[in-house]
């Protein structure tokens, strides 16, 4: 069975956002599909963690940098980087996009 461009393009974003975690040995990769879920912001959550707030500030900057090495993406959000204990940052696909449409239609006199 063929993928579709979306599906083939999530599947390059997860590959280089957990080449980003191995590249500074983060542990306990857990990819959360939640694909079945009707109505989320997100396919996926990529979860994993570090020893120290040294590591995970360096897991998440790891990401980042990956992922903008090889699909040429940014982050979209990202937080949790003053302290270190946690760090989100969504990376995604057309998402400002399509946000952009619904903000659009609700606009609409």
């Amino acid at each position: 069975m063929n993928k579709s461009v979306k599906e083939t393009e999530t599947e390059q974003l997860i590959d280089a956002i957990v080449e980003g975690i191995q590249r500074k040995k983060g542990l306990e990769i857990v990819k959360i599909d939640l694909t079945k879920i009707n109505h989320t912001e997100c396919k996926y959550f990529i979860i994993c963690h570090g020893n120290s707030v040294t590591h995970v500030d360096a897991i998440a900057h790891s990401v980042e940098d990956t992922v903008e090495e090889l699909l040429n993406e940014s982050a979209w959000h990202k937080d949790g980087y003053r302290n270190s204990i946690w760090i989100f940052a969504r990376l995604c696909r057309n998402y400002g996009t399509r946000f952009s449409k619904r903000i659009q239609k609700l606009l609409r006199p």
